[in-house]
């Protein structure tokens, strides 16, 4: 499995940035995704997944309301939608898969579970 993360850059606070994950490799139809990001001196934290059908999504608190998941398994590829951006949602985003993950995993999506990862995107909110 390969994911490509993209669709990161400088944005001010309040503005708007569409992340893209392409998958290859396997089959979108089986694979749950979630998005992760990093910012610098702290954890990798799971952010927003979406089940291998698109029926049941996750949002962490601290996106909920500004961020929107979708995917388009024709195309095989996940979207995250970021509005509304904060200062804080500065970091490096990840998209991830398990070839044993189709459905998301809530507040257990932790980086542990899934095996296969994107590059990560950057993604910077000016104040």
């Amino acid at each position: 499995v390969q994911l490509q993360a993209s669709g990161g850059g400088l944005v001010q606070a309040g503005g708007s940035l569409r992340l893209s994950c392409a998958v290859s490799g396997f089959n979108l139809d089986y694979l749950a995704i979630g998005w992760f990001r990093q910012a610098p001196g702290k954890e990798r934290e799971g952010i927003s997944c979406i089940s291998n059908s698109g029926g049941n999504t996750y949002y962490a608190d601290s996106v909920k309301g500004r961020f929107t998941i979708s995917r388009d398994n024709a195309k095989s590829t996940v979207y995250l939608q970021m509005n509304s951006l904060k200062p804080e949602d500065t970091a490096i985003y990840y998209c991830a898969a398990d070839r044993w993950i189709s459905q998301c995993l809530g507040s257990r999506q932790t980086p542990r579970k899934y095996d296969y990862w994107g590059q990560g995107t950057q993604v910077t909110v000016s104040s």
